[in-house]
């Protein structure tokens, strides 16, 4: 079972009072440097500063008021947990949101002022799992996964819904890819929406297992991912997995180097804050790791947080 198109405008209503019709952006400079014409929908500026709004947003709103009222859990220490935490504030409801103890304090500071109730646990996915169960277990909350769910994945679709909507003559449209929530909607949307659009998803070559998963015919999860694109360590599931196989035309990976300089540039050129993992499709374009010369692009900009004290060109 996988979303329609049909669930993603249904998401769309859904959501709508809730979330932004977040802007296009386009960038001359950003043009002649890759040679295409690219436009950036730009999910950096969508509430919580990510596109995981869209998502945990159409999870909330679709439960039932008796399921909604004992609410929803998670575990996550990133974008997702400050998407849940406001969805559920906007619903009324509580989000029990499990973080590891060494979570940065910007994090926490965020999870916390969108209403989130947080419980910390030891730094490794079988204690977050081992938590995010009990949680769910002893308050009867529901689990709002971070990617892996039908709900979320028809959400983060509604962000190409709306890119296309604006610019129905697309060629292509990119999108980075971690666990695949947001490769998996945006290719539904658009292989929907036109018969001839082409979807690229883009991951670092550091933590390439969406790539290496389309390439063996299997997933392959990652395994100790080492990239500044912190979004995009989580591995394919397995319900992104055969979407992304089956409508995604390919995926490219990119090098440290190129995240780095897409993000500056886009910060000093198109006066856009973006994290890491925003601009890693962009970096294929710098890199020219696919020939899209001459071709009106789309590009799901994903987000726009992340520590400031910590920017990657001020590393030494």
């Amino acid at each position: 079972m996988r979303p329609t198109i049909a669930e993603i405008r249904e998401a769309a209503k859904r959501i709508h009072p809730h979330v932004h019709r977040t802007p296009v952006f386009t960038c001359q400079s950003l043009n002649e440097q890759v040679g295409a014409e690219i436009f950036l929908k730009c999910e950096n500026l969508q509430k919580v500063g990510a596109f995981k709004f869209r998502g945990a947003c159409n999870a909330v709103f679709s439960l039932s008021a008796a399921e909604a009222a004992h609410g929803v859990v998670a575990h996550s220490s990133g974008n997702h947990a400050q998407a849940l935490a406001l969805a559920a504030r906007l619903r009324g409801i509580p989000a029990y949101i499990v973080m590891p103890a060494n979570a940065p304090a910007v994090k926490r500071a965020a999870v916390a002022g969108y209403g989130g109730q947080i419980t910390f646990c030891e730094p490794t996915l079988a204690a977050r799992e081992r938590v995010q169960e009990e949680l769910a277990a002893s308050t009867g909350a529901c689990v709002v996964p971070p990617y892996n769910d039908l709900r979320v994945i028809a959400g983060q679709g509604t962000a190409t819904l709306e890119l296309l909507d604006e610019l129905p003559d697309l060629q292509v449209v990119m999108a980075p890819v971690g666990g695949g929530g947001l490769l998996s909607g945006t290719a539904i949307a658009a292989t929907d929406s036109s018969a001839v659009i082409r979807v690229v998803g883009v991951e670092p070559e550091q933590a390439d297992d969406a790539y290496r998963s389309l390439a063996a015919g299997r997933i392959v999860p990652s395994s100790d991912p080492q990239t500044i694109a912190d979004g995009l360590r989580a591995s394919l599931g397995d319900l992104t997995f055969p979407i992304i196989q089956a409508r995604v035309e390919q995926i490219v990976t990119v090098s440290e180097a190129a995240i780095v300089a897409a993000m500056r540039f886009v910060w000093e050129r198109a006066k856009l804050v973006i994290e890491p993992s925003a601009a890693v499709p962009l970096a294929a374009l710098f890199e020219r790791r696919i020939d899209l010369s001459g071709l009106r692009v789309g590009v799901i900009v994903s987000g726009g947080n992340l520590d400031l004290d910590r920017l990657p060109w001020q590393q030494t």
